[in-house]
């Protein structure tokens, strides 16, 4: 007969703000949309943020931006996460400095197009630029959080995974393997107090969203601002998202409050996803 053990859990009976004094933070893709919105709210709420980025102009004019949004200086690493040799500079550098409690993952988006449009080599690339890096960067990550016993993985990954999106054929693809790899992760190292989430990110207002745009008036002989329109015309919400709202939720699963959170995926969209689950 199997036993269930109950496990003490402290509740935190205080007032509901999210503070993350104390804790480091990853946050790569950071100098520009979501994961600069994530670095500005994560900072905020009291984590010593380190955001990354191949651009090294865009870097510190991200970091401008997150000390004048949250008063606090993030620390920048410059690297190009599709090049083995930043990969491995990265890792060597976040064990100097000190290994990350909070590990954000995103990643710009591969080229647009369907099926038929794209080579092989873009495949690869898709791959080298989606998963690949989210692989490398955990397994460095990964053991400090498990022997502390304390570790937020969130990995950003894209509605299209449920509801595939037209002519974005490598991102409805690839990204499904990072919801492959919360899953497995959450399973794995729950036991040690790591969780491991994603987030299915719906219009959100940023480079990625604008060149989407452009494809589409071009593709369909429409002008950019016709297509943009478009492209929210389903969002019950009606407009854009914020990157700070990603930002906001991304805050909230790293704190102690979504503990109980494990292995979910969880869509930001103004209610665009149409599925039932």
């Amino acid at each position: 007969m199997s036993t269930f053990i109950l496990l003490p859990v402290k509740l935190l009976n205080v007032g509901l703000e999210i503070k993350l004094e104390g804790k480091r933070a990853l946050v790569t893709a950071a100098s520009s949309g979501i994961g600069l919105g994530v670095a500005k709210v994560l900072s905020l709420a009291g984590a010593d943020v380190t955001i990354l980025s191949r651009n090294p102009e865009k870097l510190e004019k991200a970091k401008e931006e997150i000390l004048g949004f949250s008063g606090r200086e993030p620390k920048a690493i410059q690297a190009d996460l599709t090049r083995e040799e930043d990969l491995e500079r990265t890792a060597r550098k976040l064990e100097e400095e000190g290994m990350p409690d909070i590990f954000f993952y995103s990643t710009g988006g591969p080229k647009p197009g369907g099926f038929q449009d794209l080579t092989m080599p873009d495949w690869l690339e898709a791959f080298r630029l989606l998963v690949y890096p989210a692989i490398y960067l955990t397994r460095a990550i990964l053991p400090h959080m498990v022997s502390q016993r304390w570790g937020r993985i969130i990995y950003l990954a894209s509605l299209a995974i449920k509801e595939p999106m037209p002519n974005l054929a490598l991102s409805n693809v690839v990204r499904l393997s990072l919801a492959g790899l919360v899953r497995t992760l959450a399973r794995e190292v729950g036991r040690y107090g790591v969780t491991v989430n994603g987030i299915m990110p719906g219009i959100i207002q940023t480079q990625r969203v604008e060149e989407l745009a452009r494809a589409t008036s071009q593709r369909e002989g429409i002008t950019f601002e016709e297509a943009l329109k478009k492209l929210t015309s389903d969002v019950p919400a009606g407009r854009l998202g914020k990157p700070e709202e990603i930002g906001y939720l991304v805050a909230f699963l790293a704190s102690d409050y979504a503990s109980y959170i494990n292995g979910a995926m969880i869509p930001v969209d103004g209610g665009k996803q149409q599925s039932v689950f």
